[in-house]
């Protein structure tokens, strides 16, 4: 029996998708985890993997149609199948048409240049002054008959006007649309930062031990397998958060919902804004499983190649700018999540040892959570326990 593709449903406020791509085409056959489409969420461009196996009958919408969430989109079948008898197919449906492209916006007409003004008109009659005004226009050589002149004090010298830049070289306003990554982003971060009371604690830890532990395990390692300061991070969040079951929760219809998995989402810099992706149970995979699979995860995600798993069902967030040499900055939580940890570069600082001035690496981190389920006292915790892990970091080798 033929089988219907619905538009799926790829984040929890996820509405409607655009079709982007029909990477299987009708008559092609297809199995079960092939992708056969290209859909373009609020998030990212998604490869959909075909949950049926044969052939693909019919594509019941265009490429670049925007489709509701739970709509057939297309209708895989055997060899020669009949697809008008499927199941909740009434009918034979016309193809969602692709949306029509948006009109131009009209260039705004330039101002009228100014026009000069009239000359003043040559005075006829008497002409009518002070004995001063008088006196004065006769030491400057002004002959009052010819019009009006402003005899109150001598004629300043000219001065040269600067020159004027060219209209054509000034820069036009470039009007840009915002693509529906960036709305998306607009849209939760604006909710997120008025529905959830933000609060902040930042700690500042020492690397020294975690930089020279990685240099060593790094010249044991090939180059395309070589660990990154945020892979040691990713690992000891989803560690600490075993510990502190408050921040690896979410609100859910007025109660707190623990989750029993830890799935560290980590923000990647993609073009047009910024994207999530979800290293899965965090807490139970080797550093050095872990560092692989955020790699393929971050190459998919700019290469704009994500599947739903890839960036859905995170429980708790990182967003590390420290590759950037930013010092301190702190991060708006994502919803439905309870934290987010900002993390900074670690960087070489003054530090007092034994009562000297010497020179250490340090790192800022700033924990953003959610006052309705955690408060500062256990967020202070929760960075202390993580500086149990950066700064003995041995640690995360073995657990």
């Amino acid at each position: 029996m033929a089988e219907i593709v619905s538009m799926p449903k790829l984040g929890f406020d996820m509405a409607e998708g655009t079709l982007v791509r029909w990477v299987k085409n009708e008559g092609d056959a297809i199995a079960k985890g092939d992708v056969l489409a290209e859909i373009e969420t609020d998030k990212a461009t998604v490869e959909v993997e075909s949950s049926f196996s044969g052939v693909v009958a019919r594509h019941l919408v265009e490429a670049g149609a925007i489709v509701p969430v739970g709509t057939p989109i297309a209708v895989i079948g055997a060899e020669g199948e009949e697809v008008k008898d499927v199941p909740g197919l009434s009918g034979t449906p016309e193809k969602a048409p692709a949306p029509a492209a948006a009109a131009p916006v009209p260039t705004p007409a330039a101002p009228a240049a100014p026009q000069p003004a009239a000359a003043a008109p040559v005075s006829s009659g008497p002409v009518v002054a002070s004995p001063l005004a008088r006196r004065i226009a006769a030491d400057n050589g002004l002959d009052l008959k010819a019009g009006p002149a402003d005899v109150s004090a001598p004629a300043a010298p000219a001065v040269t006007a600067p020159a004027a830049v060219s209209a054509a070289a000034a820069r036009a306003d470039e009007v840009v649309g915002l693509d529906r990554l960036r709305v998306a982003i607009g849209r939760r971060m604006t909710e997120s930062k008025q529905q959830l009371p933000h609060f902040y604690v930042t700690h500042e830890y020492d690397m020294e031990a975690l930089l020279e532990l990685r240099k060593q395990v790094n010249a044991l390692l090939p180059e395309e397998e070589k660990l990154s300061v945020n892979d040691f991070i990713v690992k000891a969040v989803g560690l600490c958060l075993r510990r502190f079951p408050n921040l690896n929760a979410s609100l859910k219809e007025g109660q707190l919902v623990r989750h029993g998995a830890v799935n560290v989402g980590v923000a990647v810099a993609v073009e047009g804004g910024l994207l999530t992706i979800v290293t899965r149970a965090t807490d139970a995979k080797p550093l050095r499983t872990l560092s692989g699979e955020i790699r393929d995860l971050v190459s998919r995600a700019r290469s704009g190649k994500v599947r739903p798993d890839d960036i859905e069902g995170s429980t708790f967030s990182i967003s590390n700018l420290g590759m950037y040499d930013v010092e301190h900055f702190i991060a708006i939580i994502n919803p439905p999540e309870a934290a987010i940890l900002a993390v900074g570069s670690a960087r070489e600082v003054p530090v007092v040892k034994d009562g000297q001035v010497t020179v250490g690496l340090r790192m800022k981190a700033t924990l953003s959570a959610d006052h309705r389920v955690t408060d500062g006292a256990e967020a202070a915790q929760f960075m202390q326990a993580l500086a149990d892990y950066l700064e003995q970091p041995l640690r995360l080798l073995v657990e």
